[in-house]
């Protein structure tokens, strides 16, 4: 086995093992309206400076990061950004550490096809409003 196939394994394992690694419950739904259950890496955190100027700011930034044959395994399709005018993007739902829901649609879609893990930057989605 490769180090290239030791890493997608690895990295594979540690997003879906919610005991020891970093999985976490992530409810996705598709453009057509379709809902996924998977496990992956959830982050949602406030940023107050600006890493470039050092000045501050107030700013949010959240994102997941799922494995791709897990969304395969699914007969799902890799999750993807829409145009803003599309009623229908990509929706994203996680609990956050205390047990909040927080809904989220789908501002890029970055698939990393060395490892086999897509990572998407998420912008909150609350009823069809972008906020």
């Amino acid at each position: 086995m490769s180090l290239r196939e030791i890493a997608a394994r690895d990295a594979n394992k540690i997003m879906n093992n919610r005991t020891f690694g970093f999985g976490w419950p992530i409810s996705l739904t598709d453009p057509s309206g379709n809902l996924y259950e998977v496990t992956g890496y959830a982050g949602d955190i406030s940023q107050t400076v600006d890493p470039e100027t050092g000045q501050m700011i107030s700013g949010r930034l959240s994102s997941i990061a799922l494995p791709m044959q897990s969304l395969f395994d699914l007969g799902a399709d890799l999750p993807a950004a829409v145009s803003i005018t599309s009623d229908n993007p990509w929706i994203v739902n996680f609990n956050d550490i205390t047990g909040q829901s927080h809904t989220f649609k789908v501002a890029q879609s970055s698939p990393d096809r060395t490892l086999g893990i897509i990572t998407c930057i998420l912008e909150v989605y609350d009823n069809g409003i972008n906020n």
